[in-house]
């Protein structure tokens, strides 16, 4: 155990004692800095913007169900969340989750590019890199602390040598460095590791690993300007141009290099790309992306999507409804139909076309939410049951949602149900960070609850709850 002062029995001059005494105090402060070292860029971000969409997220399922068989994964509860962030990344966290940033998806051109990165990150879950990768950490943790004693006992050796000169740093910065550089080489394997894992996935489900050798010629040349100067052995990932050796001769090994993708999996993934650019872009960069003289399905969504967001909510429903005569059995068209007219503050109009794109999809909870939400808006009492009905369906499959539970409490308020009112606030509060208040508003409600009902043990779960200690760390 680490003193929380440093005695001075050596008589170290004052100045490197002070030295001495801030490195023992920092140990785990630099344990946290290794763990920094090794996250991707993406994963650092201290508040990802998480989206939901129910088209792309079943897209992404249906890109990954082949794949998380042939890794021996397909009973696991993996979701592939949605980031939105330009830049192409994915990573994962934990066995559960896949992150994959938008920009992944609009810079992948054919289905193939992305399941190649995805087969990738299940390539870390299936080979338990994560776990292995703590374990690393912790040892290293335990390096670092022994070579920071052993530095600062030789500081107190050598004390009025001019060897140290009164700097610990130098004695301290080897040993750390060599640490470092070692959990990196570390990574360094079990991303080589992922690859081939990879290419296994991809040649079981009978498709080509060529969209992995263009993901990582995409990197090679970001990488083109800088790897002159960049020293491989502080890189958590292999250099690109090894890793496009590597596949490549796995590439040439497979009978399926050539396979395409199927034509409707294509369809489905323009349609994906076109979504995001209408939803994310500005209004002459979809413009000039989905010119009006391209007339595909594709172009047509990215506009319908782009006229409503930017104010003319009369021609981009018209578009909607010209999509929806094209493909009236596509409840996505629907669904976005909904949405434009919700967020016009036309709730009662939303109505009809999210039942409809409910009803196609099989009751797909996030579509189900919006209705309950369009029929909350509405302010029909005749519908309030039915709209706590279809907010309480979707967050029992996702109880993370604050503004959910916002509407739910509106709901509650509307029928005159102040203790379920106040605990669904409470939730609201709760999911959106706030606890002081969700404390208070549960404290409320536990109240008006009787004792030992499920209204009160949610409530009293609340009150009782104790936020993590989570110290912000300045980047």
């Amino acid at each position: 155990m680490l003193p929380t002062r440093l005695d001075n029995p050596q008589g170290l001059p004052a100045r490197v004692a002070r030295k001495a005494l801030r490195l023992a105090a920092h140990i785990g402060a630099f344990a946290a800095a290794l763990a920094l070292v090794v996250q991707p860029a993406a994963a650092q971000q201290k508040r990802p913007n998480i989206i939901r969409d129910v088209e792309i997220e079943t897209l992404l399922r249906d890109y990954m169900r082949p794949i998380w068989a042939a890794a021996g994964l397909g009973q696991q509860n993996i979701r592939v969340v949605l980031i939105a962030d330009p830049s192409f990344n994915a990573f994962v966290m934990d066995g559960k989750r896949i992150f994959v940033n938008t920009g992944a998806l609009m810079q992948s051109e054919t289905p193939n590019e992305i399941i190649g990165v995805l087969a990738h990150e299940t390539g870390h879950i299936a080979g338990g890199h994560l776990a292995r990768m703590r374990q690393q950490m912790e040892s290293a943790q335990t390096i670092a602390i022994a070579a920071m004693l052993l530095a600062i006992g030789g500081v107190a050796a050598t004390a009025g040598s001019n060897n140290v000169g009164g700097n610990p740093a130098g004695l301290i910065a080897g040993p750390q460095e060599m640490i470092r550089r070692s959990l990196l080489a570390y990574q360094r394997g079990e991303e080589q590791s992922a690859d081939r894992a990879a290419v296994s996935y991809l040649t079981a489900t009978k498709q080509s690993p060529r969209g992995m050798v263009k993901t990582f010629e995409r990197f090679q040349n970001d990488q083109i300007f800088i790897s002159q100067r960049v020293d491989p052995y502080v890189l958590s990932h292999p250099m690109a141009r090894e890793r496009i050796a590597a596949l490549e001769d796995l590439a040439a090994k497979s009978p399926y290099l050539n396979v395409k993708d199927p034509p409707a999996l294509q369809a489905r993934h323009d349609m994906m790309r076109a979504k995001l650019v209408g939803f994310t872009e500005r209004g002459d960069t979809i413009a000039r992306r989905y010119p009006l003289s391209d007339n595909s399905l594709p172009a047509r969504y990215a506009r319908a999507i782009s006229t409503y967001r930017f104010g003319n909510v009369q021609e981009g429903v018209r578009q909607i409804d010209a999509l929806i005569a094209e493909q009236p059995g596509n409840p996505y068209f629907y669904e976005l139909k909904g949405q434009a007219l919700l967020e016009a503050g036309r709730a009662r109009d939303a109505t009809a076309p999210l039942r409809k794109a409910s009803e196609l999809t099989g009751g797909n909870p996030l579509i189900r939410t919006m209705l309950g939400q369009s029929l909350v808006e509405s302010g029909d009492k005749a519908s309030t049951d039915e709209a706590i009905r279809e907010l309480n369906f979707g967050l029992q499959r996702d109880s993370s949602s604050s503004s959910s539970w916002r509407y739910l409490a509106t709901a509650y308020g509307q029928k005159g149900d102040i203790p379920n009112a106040d605990l669904a606030s409470a939730q609201s509060a709760f999911y959106g960070g706030d606890y002081k208040l969700a404390r208070e508003l549960a404290g409320r409600a536990r109240q008006k609850f009787p004792l030992g009902s499920p209204g009160w043990l949610k409530a009293d779960d609340i009150v009782n709850f104790k936020p993590p200690n989570m110290p912000v760390r300045s980047q």
